[in-house]
């Protein structure tokens, strides 16, 4: 049998306290270290979690520990600079969505860590929902014939101002926020984009970035998606933090409605299936959707640290870096953009 991964956590934030447990739901890590730049705050959850070391100094705890991965639960604008530290060490990085601050950063994270021939993955669990999942495998088994066209829309009347503040300072809001969740949803439900157009608003008043967008894709495959994202919809029934999916197909339709419920439509009539998250003691019941999806990821990016196959690797998550920065790109100039 052999040893388990060593790994630390760099940061000790809101999010660690689902991602940690949902570390200790398969076997084959061992969490060493965990590092808060407010030492109290990660002693809490080296506490809670019982986690033997405790640092506030990043490079001490790399050097001491030498991990044989990190799991880097920060602000996007640090992203690059723990990456880095980690990757100097020959350390494999694990990072939250997304990637960084921009582009060129992003492309620079990638391009350091591959020459220190350090792997990188980002933790993109939207693709990893029970029912996204399931709704991709009933594309692949071809029951709808060939998909045309596509809608996949994130869209609520969340108080996401009133829970986390900053967020109403960002100049780019919505895009790189849950636009990185759904686009990352598109590309790996219907493959990668040709060209997009894309607008933007400012519903909410008060704040400095967009809280509106709506994508209009065309997909390599011929595939016309729309993707719609919104923090300013009231609708008659509140879908937060669902994605609604409704694909077209030549032989019938596949929704990914509120509540899990994916029907397939044909010729022969409509199909009802649900298809619930798997609820964790740890995770909130409200979100479970969103908290067991972690675990998906996570023991998918164990593969990759393995050296096997994974999807979240740094490469294949810069592609929907890309659409993002693609899709203002389009809103700034007010065209379709190809992408290349």
């Amino acid at each position: 049998m052999s040893s388990p991964l060593r790994f630390a956590v760099i940061g000790t934030g809101f999010w660690s306290n689902f991602q940690i447990p949902a570390w200790k739901e398969f076997p084959g890590t061992e969490l060493v270290a965990v590092y808060n730049r407010t030492r109290p705050r990660a002693e809490e959850i080296a506490r809670k979690f019982n986690v033997p070391a405790v640092y506030s100094n990043v490079e001490e705890m790399l050097d001491k520990e030498k991990p044989d991965f990190v799991d880097i639960i920060t602000d996007v604008d640090t992203h690059p600079l723990f990456t880095k530290l980690a990757a100097a060490r020959g350390v494999n990085v694990i990072c939250q969505k997304p990637m960084a601050p921009s582009l060129a950063e992003a492309e620079n994270m990638l391009g350091y860590c591959q020459e220190r021939g350090v792997k990188l993955f980002v933790h993109e669990n939207f693709r990893w929902q029970s029912p996204v999942r399931a709704l991709k495998k009933l594309l692949g088994s071809g029951i709808i014939g060939k998909p045309f066209k596509a809608r996949v829309s994130f869209c609520s009347a969340f108080p996401v101002f009133e829970n986390q503040p900053f967020l109403a300072n960002l100049e780019q809001f919505i895009l790189t926020d849950i636009g990185s969740h759904v686009l990352d949803i598109c590309r790996f439900l219907f493959g990668e984009a040709s060209s997009l157009y894309c607008t933007t608003q400012r519903v909410k008043t008060g704040i400095r970035g967009e809280d509106v967008a709506n994508v209009l894709m065309q997909m390599k495959s011929g595939l016309s998606c729309y993707a719609e994202m919104s923090y300013a919809s009231i609708l008659e029934k509140e879908s937060f933090p669902q994605t609604l999916v409704l694909v077209e197909g030549s032989e019938g339709s596949i929704q990914l409605a509120h509540d899990f419920e994916i029907r397939v439509t044909t010729k022969s009539g409509t199909v009802k299936e649900n298809v619930s998250p798997t609820q964790y003691s740890w995770a909130d019941p409200a979100y479970a959707l969103v908290h067991s999806s972690i675990v998906d990821c996570n023991r998918n990016i164990m593969e990759g640290l393995l050296g096997r196959s994974a999807e979240n690797t740094g490469a294949d998550n810069l592609r929907t870096i890309q659409l993002v920065y693609a899709c203002y790109d389009s809103a700034a100039q007010g065209r379709a953009v190809f992408v290349s």
